[in-house]
This record gives C-alpha cells, structure tokens and sequence, in this order.
C-alpha cells in the first residue's frame, strides 16, 4: 500500500495531525486483534472528526469479514477495502469521491516483484512474503476465508524480489506465508520450499534468510537438508505445532498426531545442530480436559522449545470449533494459559543462561529505548520483534552502525535478553543502510559501559 501511494504522488507521514488520508489496515484473527483494530478506528476517526483528515479508509481482515456491519456501525469511515484490494488504494484515492464505499473482492491477488513496495521496517531487514491464503482446514482458524485459497509466487519472481531489498542494503530476509511448507503446490511443476531456499542463498548481500509458520504436516527431509546446508538460511524455525493430545489435534484436523511432531522434532535437531525453535500452542479448545492439559505442559518440559507462543482459544463464528460443543470457561483458559507460560519462563531462564560467555554474532539495530547509552541487537536465534534482544554495552574503536554484524561476549542473561559487550565488526552495513541511519540522526554509535 504504502509502495502504491508513493508512486501514486502521494506523500507519507507517520504524524496523524498532518496527513490528508489515514489508512488503517486491520487484523480480524481472534477477537482481541478485532478489538484492537476497532479501537485503532476509533482513535482514527476523531482526528478525522477534528478536520486533521479529509478521508479515512480501513483495509484488511476487519473490512473482508465485516465490512456490511461495519458500514452501518461506522460512517466516520469512508472506505472499507478487503485484503485483496490494497493494489487497488491509489486508484481510489485519485478520485475518491467516485470511488465505491465497500471494494471487497473474493480474496484472490497477490503482489509481484514488479509492485512498488516500500520497506517498512528498518532498512537492513524485511519481511519477505512467498505465498498468499491457506488450503488447510484448522477447525479454529478463520485466515482461509478471509485470505482466501493458497497462491504462492514463483520462485524467480521471489528471487527477484530479494535482490531488489538486498541492492537496498537489508541483510536479513524473514520469509512469511499463512503456510510456508506448502509453498509451491499450486503452481505449475509444483516447485517446493527447499528449492526456494537453496535460490535465495545465492543472492549477494543477505546474510541471514529465516523461516516463519511452517505449518509441520509436510516437511520432507529436502528442506531439512536445505536448512542445513545453505549457509546464509538461519538454524531458525517457526513452526506451530498446537497441542501435544491427540484427541484435539485430531479435533483441531491438524493432520499429525504428537509422535509425527515428536519425531520431526527429534530430526530437526539431530540434522540441524543447535536449530532454534520457536513454535505456537493453544490452550482451552472446546472439549480440552485437565488430562490434555497435563499432556501439554508435559510437551512444553520435554521439547524444551527456545521460544514459545500460547494462546487463549479464541472461538470465532464461522470456523469449526467455534460451534463444537464443551466451550471452555474464559477463567479455565486464563489459569492454563498461565501455568503454561510460568513453566516456559522456567525454561527459557535456564537456556539463556547457556549464552553466558558465549562470543555470538549480533545485527545491530540501534539505540536502547531507554538509554542513548546502550544499543540493542539480535542474534541469528532471535527474530524481529518477538524474540527478545542482545543489548550492547560497549562497542570496539571506532564504534558500530545500525545493520553492522558483530561479534557480542555475553556476559548476562535474563528470560529474554542477552547483555553483553561488541568485541569486534564482523561485517560492516551497506553504504545504503548506513546513508539511512545518518538521515534518521543516528550516526555510527560509540556506546561505552
């Protein structure tokens, strides 16, 4: 969207008070995101009532799912678009008092590496998305009919797509799908994962390319191979495996039973030495015992996953288990939800611990939030945003940039952060990246403890 906008002679802002248009682009997953999307609205549309916006447009699941309730219930909005319509923004902006109130087509686009994108994230890493919608049929899940069927992008135009961030200066590629593994099937010659990656090793200037949301009922040992042995595809997996019971994995149709993810785990390990692993569990699906509990908090002590998400059922109309019977109280799943992330905390404590004086390669992202005096990083086991970070307390002479690699003597470690001092520069930014950060005021850094 923002891509579109730009070449559409549009000019971005991220200060409310001065922009013409507000875009709020929207998740409708389970009811908590629903609800932050509708506050986001909300604090929206009072700049918009101020006279701050002319027009106020709302992108995304809310609007694919919602979009007749919401133009009743919402008419501060003035244009509701689905999550195949955001190509379809500057052209509605151009003339938007011709344009349709509602553009919600069957979710069936996907970008190219010919649509005009432009990186949201700091310039040195990017979200890279392989493939659009999702073909499974998890009974909790409402992303199928909001996303729509599985469309995966070749692999040459994916290829294309890195070089171009890559010539911007991102080191780190994080490769997203609804269901990574299954990337390929849909196209002709049905092209696999594992070829992908062994594709993007070959591009020039990405030195780290992670995996996210592998869906784990089909990971053959090709791409187990490929994890392996292309050097620049970090021992990272995101791979959500849900439960440990069989009873609801088959509830859930989740399509494995827990030795099939046992054993796949045990293989990860066995042929990717030190792979980190993050992976999602959910507690309180309808009909879910005190026994199945017991199984997964068993699961968690065994598996002893480096990073672990767990979510509250959330029962959502139009899915399978929305309407099953045996719904679980809201105070049963919050009191399992926190056994089970007290037992995780436990767990990633001890395995924290491991890194001290341990010398690790560090991504340096920039200042400390709370102090100009300290810079924060991330090792290869810890993905943007959810997995915690390395915070630098000193660095080596002649100081580090943003999107610099170096190495990292760790010193502390607490359950998600590392601490520790910058010894020396293993490889340094881009001239793209670094013209970035002077741009942003943040020159190259000489923090000192």
């Amino acid at each position: 969207m923002l891509g579109g906008l730009v070449e559409g002679g549009w000019q971005l802002t991220d200060r409310p008070d001065d922009a013409d248009v507000l875009v709020v682009n929207t998740c409708a997953f389970i009811e908590a995101s629903k609800t932050e999307s509708v506050e986001a609205i909300l604090e929206a549309a009072k700049y918009k009532a101020e006279g701050k916006a002319q027009k106020l447009v709302v992108t995304g699941c809310l609007s694919q799912r919602y979009a007749d309730e919401l133009a009743q219930e919402m008419p501060e909005v003035d244009h509701f678009l689905g999550t195949s319509a955001y190509a379809q923004l500057p052209e509605l902006l151009a003339d938007v008092d011709a344009a349709p109130r509602q553009v919600i087509p069957d979710p069936d686009y996907i970008h190219t590496s010919a649509t005009p994108r432009i990186n949201s994230l700091p310039s040195y890493t990017a979200y890279l998305k392989i493939s659009e919608g999702c073909d499974n049929e998890c009974a909790f899940c409402i992303i199928p009919k909001l996303r729509g069927d599985q469309r995966s992008r070749p692999i040459d135009d994916i290829v294309r797509e890195a070089e171009t961030l890559a010539a911007q200066g991102v080191r780190e590629l994080n490769l997203v799908a609804q269901d990574l593994t299954a990337y390929g099937h849909d196209l002709p010659g049905r092209p696999k994962l594992h070829e992908l990656l062994t594709r993007l090793g070959e591009v020039k200037g990405v030195r780290w390319v992670r995996l996210h949301y592998a869906y784990p009922r089909n990971f053959p040992s090709a791409l187990v191979a490929a994890m392996r042995d292309t050097p620049n595809v970090v021992k990272y997996l995101d791979m959500p495996v849900q439960h440990a019971s069989d009873r609801l994995l088959r509830a859930m149709r989740r399509g494995r039973n827990a030795d099939f993810l046992r054993g796949l785990l045990a293989e990860l390990r066995r042929e990717i030495p030190g792979i980190v692993l993050r992976t999602s569990l959910i507690v309180g699906l309808p009909g879910e015992t005190e026994e199945d509990f017991q199984m997964l908090l068993d699961f968690i002590r065994e598996q002893r996953f480096d990073h672990l998400g767990i979510f509250r059922y959330s029962q959502e109309e139009g899915t399978l288990a929305g309407e099953m019977d045996g719904q679980i109280d809201e105070e049963v799943k919050l009191e399992r939800w926190k056994q089970a992330m007290e037992l995780q905390a436990e767990i990633r404590a001890e395995q924290q611990q491991a890194y001290v004086g341990k010398e690790i390669e560090v991504l340096v992202e920039g200042p400390h939030e709370e102090t100009e005096h300290l810079l924060v990083g991330r090792h290869a086991g810890q993905a943007p945003e959810i997995d915690g970070q390395v915070i630098i307390n000193d660095v080596p002479e002649g100081g580090i940039a943003p999107g610099d690699i170096v190495k990292v003597l760790v010193e502390e470690a607490y359950e998600y952060d590392l601490v520790g001092a910058a010894t020396e520069v293993v490889l340094k930014a881009p001239v793209a990246v670094r013209a970035t950060a002077q741009g942003a005021r943040l020159p190259v850094f000489n923090a000192h403890r």
